[in-house]
């Protein structure tokens, strides 16, 4: 009996720091035209609802775009504020180097909000690994 109480409480201690965690959650953007404004309205609305989520925005292919400086919506919403809004609440922002390659672009064409990783199919793959939700607007 007192060998399962023990075991009993040291699951319950392991478990309580994954409680206090928030969900993990990568969203795909691989067209900014398409997903672009209604993603990151989804990320604010995820946050407002669930602020300790810990969310990881992975862009690739023509998602990329939502992360270049100046870049708008179809309606002339700037991305780069909402965006910076975001990252200020912890959202973390990557960009494939295979699409920089592929399309001839240099981070230097990007917001100082974004981060970059090789390949961001994999990334996706690695966090889903993790235990990161996935969703793609």
């Amino acid at each position: 009996m007192r060998k399962r109480v023990l075991l009993a409480l040291f699951t319950m201690f392991l478990a309580t720091p994954l409680a206090w965690a928030g969900d993990l959650v990568v969203y795909h953007f691989d067209n900014a035209a398409a997903q672009g404004l209604k993603g990151l309205r989804n990320i604010r609305n995820h946050l407002d609802t669930d602020p300790s989520a810990q969310i990881t925005v992975v862009t690739h292919a023509d998602g990329v775009d939502l992360l270049m400086e100046g870049a708008k919506s179809s309606n002339g919403t700037e991305y780069a504020p909402l965006v910076s809004a975001l990252k200020a609440r912890g959202v973390r922002f990557e960009v494939c180097e295979i699409t920089l390659k592929n399309r001839g672009l240099n981070k230097d064409q990007f917001v100082l909000d974004a981060d970059y990783t090789p390949s961001g199919v994999v990334r996706i793959v690695k966090l889903q690994k993790q235990g990161y939700a996935y969703i793609k607007p």
